[in-house]
């Protein structure tokens, strides 16, 4: 049961006397020459350089396109919309892999594939091959349609999210490919390894030189220029290139205990030497930006600042955490932050500098924990979704914390930002996880590995 005092600070944390709008989200900046120009002089090469390389395999993008198209008399319609992770099935036995249907999603998969070597999201890979002329992207309409000057609305409407991390594009046909690459030695598996050689150069190609990873690249401007945590762009590009880098037959999934036989494997020992070089530097580099990115907070006691979690989006030069679709404000992600944190501890051999941060993040996610509350409801609720006082429930934790006061933050789609869930509009109060309890597992997790690791 909580206590009277227990209740008490629940609900100063989570229901403000006086629920209000207490700001409005700001666009982020796209990465510019501009920008970089406003560097010192001795930090912006790297930045010049990267930001050439994006545009000219943006034009190399474009006409490869251009001449797929030459000589048709009609332009294929675009790619059906779909969540492409649900038609990639991953981790299964390696005699899946070997089947025709496994194949024939590898197939479909190789046609997507963009010049750059990356691949867009929300395409059905177990539908049919991408027709010649045909777009490398879908659509990819938001059930809630963008307007002029919306943060989400595309800079380019016929050329959006042709090659991204979103939505685990990408790294999903990565693991797909390198499945495929175990099950199928011979020559018949070589186009897929060429594919996945293709795809992790693209990764080592979209790497920012602070080591971390647009939400899009080529870059397309706005939020989808920031370091993306968001759906874990940061730390799954990471893994990928530490199997890339190890080049070898790796287990893959949760399958521990299954016979030698039905273990799922990802092959990644085609991987030449050169490419394992630079794919260790890639993840190197990485980590030091997972690092850097670690926001700091004012201490409870007011003296100073200390070390949190992170933010869904961070900005490429300045690091500071920013907005992205204009219900998503600049702010504490416990979600994203909760993956960055599971991430850390997976690494072999942690130094000081990581121990550190996971220490810190699992201190702010108790500090942060909400106990006595529920998440329920539905779009078919009566009211749609509330938070409900229930003694004995939780923990939860809210999808966003306020940088300044550390308290739960919620956002609209008109760019309002408010302190009071219950504020929002029905549509964006019933369409968005704005609390969950996944960070839960993730204290679980530091538990077992805490004792075996200390920060000197």
């Amino acid at each position: 049961m909580l206590s009277v005092r227990s209740l008490t600070l629940f609900l100063f944390v989570l229901l403000p006397l006086h629920a209000s709008v207490i700001g409005t989200s700001k666009p982020a900046e796209a990465l510019t020459e501009a920008r970089v120009m406003a560097l010192p002089a001795a930090q912006r090469g790297p930045w010049l350089d990267y930001l050439k390389r994006s545009a000219e395999q943006m034009r190399a993008d474009k006409a490869a396109l251009a001449t797929e198209r030459e000589g048709l008399e009609e332009i294929p319609p675009l790619p059906k919309q779909y969540f492409s992770a649900r038609s990639i099935p991953l981790h299964r036995s390696p005699d899946f892999y070997k089947s025709e249907e496994a194949r024939h999603i590898g197939d479909v998969i190789l046609s997507f594939q963009t010049a750059a070597g990356g691949w867009s999201k929300n395409l059905d890979m177990s539908a049919s091959a991408r027709l010649r002329g045909q777009s490398y992207a879908t659509a990819n309409l938001a059930p809630v349609g963008s307007g002029p000057g919306d943060f989400d609305q595309a800079a380019d409407e016929k050329w959006h999210y042709v090659g991204t991390l979103d939505n685990d594009a990408t790294n999903t046909e990565l693991h797909f490919l390198a499945e495929l690459s175990a099950a199928l030695p011979g020559h018949e598996g070589d186009a897929y390894r060429a594919a996945a050689l293709r795809g992790i150069k693209y990764l080592l190609q979209a790497q920012f030189p602070n080591g971390g990873w647009p939400q899009v690249w080529p870059l397309e401007g706005g939020y989808h220029d920031a370091i993306t945590f968001n759906d874990d762009a940061v730390t799954e590009s990471a893994q990928v290139l530490t199997l890339a880098a190890r080049g070898e037959r790796a287990a893959a999934g949760k399958e521990a205990g299954a016979a030698d036989s039905q273990q799922p494997m990802e092959d990644y020992s085609f991987v030449p030497t050169a490419l394992r070089v630079k794919a260790k530097a890639a993840v190197a580099r990485a980590l030091q930006c997972i690092l850097a990115t670690q926001v700091r907070v004012p201490a409870a006691d007011g003296r100073g600042t200390v070390l949190a979690v992170w933010a869904q989006q961070h900005d490429p030069l300045t690091l500071a955490p920013v907005a992205a679709r204009n219900f998503e404000p600049e702010a504490l992600s416990s979600g994203e932050s909760a993956s960055v944190m599971e991430y850390l501890m997976s690494l072999s051999h942690p130094s000081p500098a990581v121990v550190r941060s996971v220490d810190a993040a699992a201190a702010w996610f108790e500090a942060h924990k909400i106990m006595g509350y529920e998440w329920s409801g539905g779009r078919n609720t009566p009211g749609g979704r509330k938070l409900t006082a229930s003694p004995g429930a939780g923990p939860l934790w809210a999808r966003y914390y306020s940088l300044t006061t550390g308290k739960p933050i919620f956002g609209d789609r008109d760019k309002t930002i408010h302190d009071d869930v219950m504020d929002l509009t029905l549509e964006r109060r019933n369409g968005y996880a704005w609390y969950g309890n996944g960070p839960e597992k993730t204290l679980q997790a530091y538990a077992t590995w805490k004792p075996a690791h200390s920060a000197k």
